[in-house]
C-alpha cells in the first residue's frame, strides 16, 4: 500500500548528504578534520569515479599538487606521505 503522501512508506527529507571536501590551505576534511581525502571521502569518490578509475587518478594527482603548493606556499613542513595519502589507496 501506498502512503497517502507519494512517498511509498520512505522517509522523505530535504537533507543532502555532506560532502567531505577538502579545506584550503590544510587540506583537512570539512566535516571531520581528518586528513584529506579521509574515509568518507575515498568511498564516495572511489563510487563516484567507479567507471573511470583513471580520471580518479588523474583527479587525486592534481589534488595533491595542489596541497603541496598550498603547503610550500604556508611554510607548512610538507608530509612524507602525500602520494600514500592522495593516491596509493586508488591504485589497488
Amino acid at each position: 500500500m501506498t502512503a497517502p503522501d507519494g512517498s511509498g512508506g520512505r522517509t522523505l527529507t530535504t537533507a543532502q548528504d555532506v560532502e567531505h571536501l577538502y579545506r584550503r590551505p590544510d587540506w583537512d576534511c570539512r566535516v571531520c578534520g581528518l586528513p584529506w581525502p579521509c574515509a568518507t571521502a575515498r568511498a564516495g569518490l572511489l563510487h563516484e569515479y567507479r567507471a573511470f578509475p583513471s580520471l580518479l587518478r588523474i583527479y587525486l594527482s592534481t589534488q595533491m599538487y595542489d596541497a603541496l603548493e598550498d603547503m610550500a606556499v604556508t611554510g607548512e613542513v610538507t608530509p612524507l606521505n602525500l602520494h600514500e595519502r592522495f593516491l596509493a589507496w586508488a591504485l589497488s
